[in-house]
Parts: C-alpha cells; sequence; structure tokens
C-alpha cells in the first residue's frame, strides 16, 4: 500500500538485541489529507529510514504494510513501513504555530454585570 501524508511528529529511535541479533526501528506520527485528517503512527525497522533528513510538517511518501497478530485473545496491528520518501518538488516546512495576540492592549476583559439590587422583604416564602 501507498500513503500521501504530511510528518507530524518523529518518536525517539529504539534499539535492542534479540535472538536474531541487534535490531533497530523508528517510529514516525503522520497526519493524512482530507476532510477528516487522521493521525498514523508508523514504523520503520531497520535502516530503511533516515530520520536526520526529515522535518515536521514535510509530505511524504510512504510504502507500508498493515499486520495484525494475536497474542492471549487480543489482536494488535502495525503499520510497517519499508520505503519513506520525500515527496518530489515538496519543500520542508515547519508546521505553523498558532496566532497569539501580539500586544495585550489588543485584548480587553468584559465589564462585568452590574449586581442585581435586592431587598430582604421580597423573598418568595
Amino acid at each position: 500500500m501507498q500513503l500521501t501524508a504530511k510528518l507530524f511528529q518523529i518518536l525517539p529511535a529504539e534499539t535492542g538485541t534479540g535472538r536474531n541479533g541487534e535490531w533497530k526501528k523508528q517510529s514516525i506520527i503522520v497526519e493524512t489529507e482530507g476532510q477528516y485528517p487522521k493521525k498514523v503512527c508508523i514504523t520503520v525497522w531497520g535502516d530503511k529510514i533516515n530520520a536526520a533528513q526529515l522535518h515536521t510538517g514535510q509530505n511524504l511518501m510512504i510504502d507500508f504494510d498493515i499486520e495484525s497478530r494475536e497474542f492471549n485473545g487480543r489482536w494488535y496491528t502495525d503499520v510497517k513501513a519499508w520505503k519513506v520518501e520525500p515527496v518530489a518538488g515538496a519543500v520542508a516546512a515547519e508546521m505553523p504555530l498558532p496566532s497569539v495576540p501580539s500586544a495585550a492592549s489588543d485584548f480587553r476583559f468584559p465589564e462585568p454585570p452590574p449586581e442585581p439590587q435586592s431587598d430582604f422583604n421580597d423573598l418568595p416564602f
């Protein structure tokens, strides 16, 4: 399968030793395009990705496989990429930060409503 998505976050690389020797994996979070964008965690095993060349906000073309496995009666699904590359002609740009008012004078607190005038003789009981 193939997916084009925007890089949202690069998670720390993980390494370890298993029965087959040393292993290395890198997980990235991408955001799909469309009316209802979704965030997807994609794992890349081995040296199939160079995280130093990836930048948040960059559009990526990802070739991947989806695999599910059962463990103790529960099913787990992995999205494993076997090829990740920047989209040709895409400019790497940081995702924009939310805008913040430039001056505190632009914001004014609303005036509090006047306190109600009460008379102890108008109680309903």
